[in-house]
C-alpha cells in the first residue's frame, strides 16, 4: 500500500496536514474521484473487509467500492497522514431491523482539536464533508442531512429525503472486527442482501450526485431531479464508463437479471397500490 498512489488516486498531489482543513480536503477529493459500486457482489466476486485488498481494487485497478472498501482505504489513508482514526460500527436502517443492521455499515471516528468528527466516503449519496458529532441539521453540497441521538451508545444520521437509505445509526466506539466481516460475507451472499438483489453505483459530481439502481439513472442536484431507464446491455455498459468511470464490460452479463428485478419492483409497487 502506497500513500502517495491513493493521493493521486483521488487527484492530490501533496499529502494534506491532519487538520480539519486536511480531513475536508481528502474527503471530498475522495469522493469525487472514486464512486460507490457493488459490480463484485454482482458478478459474484467475494470481497472482505481488509483494507489491503481494497487498495489493490480501487487504487491499483481504478475501481470503486462499497462501504466496508471505501471506508476502509480511507481509515487506512487518514492515519498515515497522522489523523487519529477508529473505524467504527454503522448500522444501515437499525430503525427498522434493530441489532441484526448492527455492522453492515463501516464508518469512521476521527478526532481533532475541533472535536470528533464522522468520516463517511461509504454511504453513497452521503455528505461531501465529513460531519461534525453534534446534534442538528447541516447542508452539505446542497443536500440536507441531520444528526440526532438514539441513546447513549448510538447516534443516528438522516439522509437527504431524495436519497436512497433514509438513515443509518453509528457507535462511536471501535468496531469489532469479526462482526464487521460476518455482515460483509451475509451482505454480499444473502437472496435478501439488497446488494445481491440490485446493481447500485453512485458517484458524486461537480453539480450533484449520479445513482444507478438496476436499470435506472437518477441525477440529483440540489434544485432538480433527473431520471431515466437504460435501454439495453451496451447503454449500461458507456454508463458505468461515462458517469461513473467504471470499466467493467462483463457487467452486461448481468442484464437479463438486472430487467427481470427491474420488472419484479414495478409488479410490487403497483400491487401496493
Amino acid at each position: 500500500m502506497n500513500l502517495e498512489a491513493y493521493l493521486a488516486r483521488i487527484g492530490l498531489d501533496r499529502p494534506p496536514p491532519p487538520t480539519l482543513a486536511g480531513l475536508r480536503m481528502v474527503h471530498r477529493a475522495h469522493l469525487l474521484a472514486i464512486p460507490y459500486e457493488n459490480l463484485d457482489v454482482q458478478l459474484g466476486r467475494p470481497l472482505t473487509t481488509a483494507p489491503e485488498e481494497a487498495f489493490e481494487k480501487i487504487v491499483s485497478r481504478g475501481r470503486g467500492g462499497w462501504c466496508y472498501e471505501m471506508n476502509g482505504l480511507l481509515g487506512w489513508a487518514l492515519g498515515e497522514l497522522g489523523f487519529h482514526v477508529t473505524r467504527a460500527t454503522g448500522a444501515v436502517v437499525r430503525s427498522l431491523k434493530g441489532e441484526a443492521a448492527e455492522g453492515n455499515h463501516l464508518v469512521l471516528r476521527v478526532e481533532l482539536p475541533e472535536g470528533i468528527y464522522l468520516a463517511d466516503v461509504g454511504f453513497g449519496d452521503g455528505p461531501r464533508d465529513p460531519i461534525p458529532v453534534s446534534v442538528g441539521a447541516f447542508e452539505s453540497a446542497g443536500f440536507v442531512f441531520s444528526l440526532s441521538r438514539v441513546d447513549d451508545a448510538w447516534w443516528r444520521f438522516s439522509n437527504d429525503p431524495r436519497g436512497g437509505a433514509p438513515n443509518f445509526d453509528f457507535n462511536l466506539a471501535p468496531a469489532d472486527e469479526a462482526l464487521l466481516s460476518d455482515r460483509c460475507i451475509m451482505l454480499q451472499t444473502s437472496e435478501q442482501s439488497p446488494f445481491v438483489q440490485n446493481l447500485v453505483a453512485q458517484r458524486h459530481t461537480a453539480d450533484g450526485i449520479a445513482i444507478l439502481r438496476g436499470r435506472v439513472l437518477r441525477r440529483l442536484t440540489p434544485a432538480a431531479t433527473d431520471e431515466c431507464e437504460i435501454a439495453d446491455a451496451g447503454e449500461l455498459i458507456r454508463t458505468l464508463s461515462d458517469v461513473f468511470g467504471l470499466d467493467v464490460p462483463e457487467v452486461a452479463t448481468l442484464w437479463p437479471r438486472i430487467v427481470a428485478r427491474h420488472d419484479e419492483v414495478l409488479a410490487q409497487k403497483r400491487a401496493q397500490r
